[in-house]
């Protein structure tokens, strides 16, 4: 889909964000107010890097995540699944972390997605679920997002915490 066609959610702006910023995300929420990724021209961050790290982070609400990875082709789908399952694996959910994010995740737990994420070795049920049909693709985002935001937190706030150089634990 080229900038500005189909549902008008993903484009590269300057206009709407403050302050502007020279490459963005931008999706309108159920209210009609614009929201914005915090990627600029300095950033050396993929697109989905910054965007699944600020959701993993709570900078952005899950919605807008669905919302982003809903407006992407079914070959970008797959490739933001197979690197959430790299950051799952990085960031070693336990078991009780995968059934929480699983639990927030507002997919059923009799979901494919959901049964092979409580599944040990949970850190790489993520490679499986990211290998999924494309119409498991927006459960296995829910399920994997959920999962990993619940998993980064921890390390966020126990290995990293205070000391962390990760710029992706580190955006503004």
């Amino acid at each position: 889909m080229a900038d500005g066609e189909g549902s008008g959610r993903r484009r590269d702006f300057m206009q709407d964000c403050n302050p502007p910023v020279k490459k963005s995300y931008s999706a309108l929420d159920p209210k009609g107010s614009t929201w914005c990724s915090t990627l600029d021209e300095d950033d050396d961050m993929r697109e989905s890097e910054r965007i699944l790290n600020e959701l993993a982070q709570g900078m952005l609400e899950p919605e807008d995540g669905v919302s982003w990875f809903s407006d992407l082709s079914e070959d970008e789908q797959k490739d933001v699944l197979r690197e959430l399952a790299r950051y799952i694996m990085q960031a070693h959910p336990t078991l009780d972390e995968a059934r929480t994010g699983v639990a927030h995740s507002g997919v059923k737990p009799a979901e494919t997605p959901a049964v092979l994420m409580v599944r040990e070795p949970v850190m790489y049920q993520g490679g499986q679920i990211a290998g999924l049909p494309s119409y498991e693709y927006m459960k296995a985002f829910r399920v994997l997002i959920s999962t990993f935001s619940i998993a980064d937190t921890r390390r966020r706030e126990t290995e990293c915490r205070g000391q962390c150089g990760h710029s992706w634990h580190n955006l503004t």
